[in-house]
């Protein structure tokens, strides 16, 4: 059942005798550290998962139009201070953590120097443009296409998938490859100490090596998949694409799986030594959280950005039309793959019209949506949009009136969000081979019902909504649960899951076929701005 405890959101489950008292508590900490903010979630021997909500979240920096970072040390200390604060506020001691699982925003990433320390740069993320130039000029490089004919022809001949992504590879600022690539050829201590002693890390990279002072240097096959270098076939960093971007292959941390013991955070840090035992991409965390743990199952996590993922199982899926390809997890010599399909600017696109004015509370936003009849043509482009790879999308407006009201211009807002969400899934649909099952939502847009409403008649599917809006955490904690043995097998997490609300179709999708098109329209005018 699902309650609010004393600051905490509270999931009981069925162990008997309810929850046990904190005393008794033999806690596994599931860490999920996105752009805005960090959560912990302790897990009891009864079931009982607590979410810590952060005192402060983790700000944006845009240094210049188009940049996006993160300052690492801000980073830093309030990943330490949310756990200190959890386990403080939970009543318990650092001592009693059986171990942690840490779950983390993919693609944003650091260099830093291998001796020192130190970093080079703040971290960069992955919603971050610098390198739009760099990324225009590759996909219009003759270089490239050789490369889609050569593995186009490879492909036809050998049948097999692995050449089937290169033959249409386009690179794009989301990639971190792109990224790191424009931090050799612009950021003169990377050149420097590129040879020995530079060090590349996603953010779970960098808190290992701060958490074991800096005695582990490693990442998991989750998030190492999602930067783009690494090569999910062969399951190692591509040589290749490092050659093409003169990017040093010295730089990369080990890869290890994803539930597993990389260590123990130095007792210095939290007066304790607490083993780290799971590392995990936040989307493929989430899937984890979910327990789509079965080929076809689909989850869609609306936070900063949107992500559709469907579990492939052990086949690895490319395709020409906007998905692509992860590992999900390792377990052993379990490997899960996942197909993605992405939409930036979801979350940011509403804190955006909040820091404006034009709702006070995010709660209120649904309310408002419903309590007009439609957005009056007006329609909401935001910064990026599925089907087309144009970093200079232009996010606008288009159709305002004398009459049109914040009501319109929020409804506008949360529509664009679920039309998107319909060409991901009609995208989905036609290209997975896969016959899709359920369909499980998580992310703090989830909480809106306008948009699951919306989403759940266009798509003409229902939608699950956990009691828990944030699956990255829980997921973290249960692969952290099953490495230290706290949970025994995947059978056992099925029966944690709690369900808030299910959203089923109450109109037909064609009755928003009209603002659809409309807002199509208004897509295709911000193009190439």
């Amino acid at each position: 059942k699902y309650k609010k405890c004393d600051g905490f959101s509270e999931l009981e489950g069925d162990g008997p005798g309810g929850a046990d008292p904190p005393s008794r508590w033999k806690p596994i900490a599931g860490r999920s550290l996105a752009a805005w903010a960090a959560l912990l979630m302790s897990c009891s021997e009864a079931s009982t998962f607590r979410v810590q909500q952060p005192s402060q979240k983790v700000e944006s920096l845009y240094p210049h139009p188009g940049w996006v970072e993160l300052d690492p040390e801000v980073l830093w200390s309030h990943f330490v201070g949310v756990i200190k604060e959890a386990v403080q506020a939970a009543g318990l001691h650092m001592r009693q953590i059986a171990g942690l699982g840490i779950s983390t925003q993919r693609a944003t990433f650091i260099t830093w120097h291998k001796r020192t320390g130190k970093p080079f740069h703040n971290f960069i993320s992955w919603q971050d443009l610098r390198s739009a130039e760099l990324v225009n000029s590759w996909n219009k490089s003759l270089l490239l296409k050789v490369i889609h004919v050569i593995f186009t022809v490879l492909h036809f001949l050998t049948g097999n998938d692995r050449y089937l992504a290169p033959s249409f590879l386009t690179f794009s600022t989301q990639q971190t490859s792109m990224k790191l690539s424009w931090v050799f050829k612009n950021i003169h201590e990377v050149k420097a100490a590129k040879k020995n002693n530079c060090c590349f890390g996603t953010v779970d990279t960098w808190l290992l090596y701060r958490l074991t002072k800096g005695s582990v240097y490693a990442t998991d096959y989750s998030n190492a998949s999602a930067t783009g270098v690494f090569e999910p076939f062969t399951k190692c960093w591509n040589p290749t694409l490092c050659n093409l971007l003169s990017i040093p292959m010295s730089i990369y941390p080990s890869v290890k799986d994803t539930s597993f013991n990389f260590g123990s955070a130095d007792s210095e840090i939290f007066g304790a030594p607490i083993p780290i035992m799971a590392v995990v991409a936040d989307q493929q965390s989430a899937m984890f959280g979910e327990c789509c743990f079965h080929p076809g199952d689909v989850k869609l996590t609306m936070g900063t950005g949107g992500f559709w993922n469907v579990n492939t199982g052990g086949h690895l899926f490319a395709s020409r039309s906007g998905l692509y390809p992860l590992i999900g997890w390792k377990i052993g010599e379990e490997v899960v793959y996942l197909t993605e399909g992405c939409m930036s600017d979801i979350g940011t696109a509403i804190k955006w019209a909040q820091d404006i004015n034009l709702f006070t509370n995010v709660d209120e936003t649904a309310k408002m949506a419903r309590s007009i009849v439609d957005s009056q043509g007006v329609c909401f482009v935001p910064g990026f949009q599925v089907s087309v790879n144009d970093p200079y999308l232009c996010a606008s407006f288009m159709g305002l009136k004398p009459s049109t009201t914040r009501n319109h211009l929020v409804r506008a807002i949360l529509e664009s969000i679920a039309f998107r969400n319909k060409q991901l899934y009609d995208i989905i649909v036609k290209k997975v081979r896969i016959p899709l099952q359920t369909i499980r939502a998580d992310g703090g847009v989830s909480n809106n019902s306008f948009v699951m409403q919306m989403t759940s008649d266009l798509i003409n599917k229902k939608i699950e909504k956990p009691a828990n809006a944030d699956m990255s955490s829980l997921g973290a904690a249960f692969l952290a649960g099953l490495a230290s043995g706290f949970w025994t097998d995947k059978e056992q997490l099925k029966k944690l899951r709690r369900i808030e609300a299910v959203f089923e179709p109450q109109k037909d999708s064609e009755e928003y076929r009209p603002a659809m098109d409309t807002w199509l329209q208004a897509t295709k005018r911000s193009l190439h701005w």
